[in-house]
């Protein structure tokens, strides 16, 4: 088969367009757990923003107010797991997957009234000069203002953890709360905001999947990938960079079903369907077996309870 340029632009822009939720949600998760906390609601939250955004959107007409929307739904359920776990010190990993199943319960009973209503999707903007290159152009300079957005917070992440005293004070909190405690940095405070700045990017992962990736409601529509999302962060071993390479990669696994059948690749559809999958659990098994990576990078006290003393 002769190389087509057109088929290969096609091609990469839909990996820009399945990666974007994923790097959304993966990078909220992993500020949350360099605090220390585990959340494994993401899933939940990127529903809840998902069909809130996308219900405001289209009874507003703005974008803005449904992007608005959708990110305030996720901060809402993530409040709620921040208060249960921080406050009441329930358990990370029991709330976070109740979280869940209350995100995909509520999301289908708020959405049901808009199962099968169209939406224009979310405009994009076009980078005057440079969008012009040929297939360049359409490449990196043509997409709506959520896909450049994931890729600078990524960057803002990153430099807020290198260079910044607040991204120390984080990563205090999440190795050792009590020496945190100790040296008067509010360890309660820090995790607050970072599971509220987690919720926040679930509602911007699922906002793009309802108003860009696919512009429609559609009951469960995340798909799993908010526990992408979560193995993402191991995959990383919690550092922004690879997450978003990580991120990037499993887009291209997950839209490889769809192109797969088009070029005569003649494997069933269930089998492609399972590849995203299947390779999150093949590179955890992977990453898993060097012990010494994870324990370098990873949060010392992550899903570890503290209640100051004092």
């Amino acid at each position: 088969m002769m190389f087509n340029p057109d088929i290969a632009l096609l091609i990469a822009l839909t990996v820009i367009s399945a990666a974007t939720p994923l790097v959304f949600a993966a990078i909220g998760e992993l500020v949350v757990e360099k605090s220390g906390v585990l959340n494994l609601g993401v899933e939940g939250m990127m529903l809840a923003g998902a069909v809130s955004g996308f219900a405001v959107a289209h009874f507003s007409g703005s974008a803005f107010l449904g992007v608005l929307a959708g990110v305030f739904a996720g901060m809402a359920l993530a409040l709620v797991f921040a208060f249960l776990t921080l406050h009441l010190r329930a358990s990370q990993v029991a709330t976070g997957l109740a979280l869940t199943i209350f995100g995909i319960g509520l999301s289908a009973l708020v959405g049901q009234s808009l199962i099968g209503v169209a939406y224009s999707g979310m405009p994009t903007y076009a980078v005057p000069v440079l969008a012009n290159i040929p297939y360049i152009g359409p490449l990196f300079f043509q997409h709506d203002l959520l896909v450049y957005g994931s890729i600078l917070l990524v960057l803002a992440v990153s430099l807020f953890f290198k260079y910044t005293r607040a991204g120390l004070i984080v990563k205090a909190v999440g190795d050792s709360p009590e020496a945190a405690h100790a040296l008067g940095y509010p360890v309660l405070r820090v995790r607050y905001l970072a599971v509220l700045f987690g919720g926040a990017c679930a509602g911007l992962a699922g906002c793009y999947l309802s108003m860009a990736y696919a512009p429609m409601w559609v009951e469960s529509m995340s798909a799993g990938r908010g526990w992408i999302a979560l193995a993402l962060v191991v995959f990383a071993t919690w550092q922004p960079g690879r997450l978003l390479f990580g991120a990037y990669l499993f887009g291209g696994i997950t839209i490889l079903q769809l192109h797969a059948q088009a070029i005569g690749i003649n494997v069933p559809s269930q089998l492609m369907s399972m590849l995203p999958y299947l390779a999150t659990i093949i590179v955890l098994v992977l990453i898993s077996s060097d012990s010494g990576r994870i324990r370098k990078n990873a949060p010392a006290s992550i899903g570890q309870a503290f209640h100051p003393t004092k």
